[in-house]
């Protein structure tokens, strides 16, 4: 069955909205899955001060890579908007069917710790990134798995 992006050009929030910026098809020989990708704007405007992206299903990557990543630009730090972004992404995981969601982060993150206990996610783990993981070869060794039931409101 082919996948099928849904209609999420702009979603709404009440201090920041996301922008979809690009749509990525699942690559099977990467075993990597579809993804979302927006950028995070103040409410009402299209300058970026971030961005995030959802990645679309479930494998063995997302495990260790987590479904959503972001950043917000520095000067914007402080005021919990990549949270705010996350919790924006309810409606797309939602659309996909999606109940739960890993999050992960390397463990000396603070705050994206920090983000994911804002939204409610529930660390589950620390595990050693295996060695055949692009991310190990990349430097990192460990990850903070944290799992997010974004069914609850």
């Amino acid at each position: 069955m082919e996948f099928e992006f849904l209609d999420f050009d702009s979603i709404k929030g009440e201090e920041i909205d996301l922008h979809l910026v690009k749509t990525v098809p699942g690559n099977k020989e990467k075993n990597w899955v579809p993804a979302y990708h927006f950028n995070i704007s103040l409410s009402g405007s299209l300058r970026p001060i971030g961005h995030i992206d959802i990645r679309i299903g479930y494998n063995e990557n997302l495990y260790y890579g987590g479904h959503i990543g972001y950043s917000v630009n520095e000067e914007y730090r402080g005021s919990y908007y990549a949270a705010k972004s996350v919790l924006l992404l309810r409606k797309v995981a939602q659309a996909h069917k999606m109940e739960k969601l890993f999050i992960t982060c390397n463990p000396d993150n603070i705050a994206s710790r920090k983000t994911c206990e804002y939204i409610g996610a529930k660390l589950i783990k620390m595990v050693d990134v295996p060695k055949e993981n692009d991310m190990y070869r990349r430097g990192e060794k460990q990850k903070c798995i944290f799992e997010w039931v974004c069914t609850k409101i």
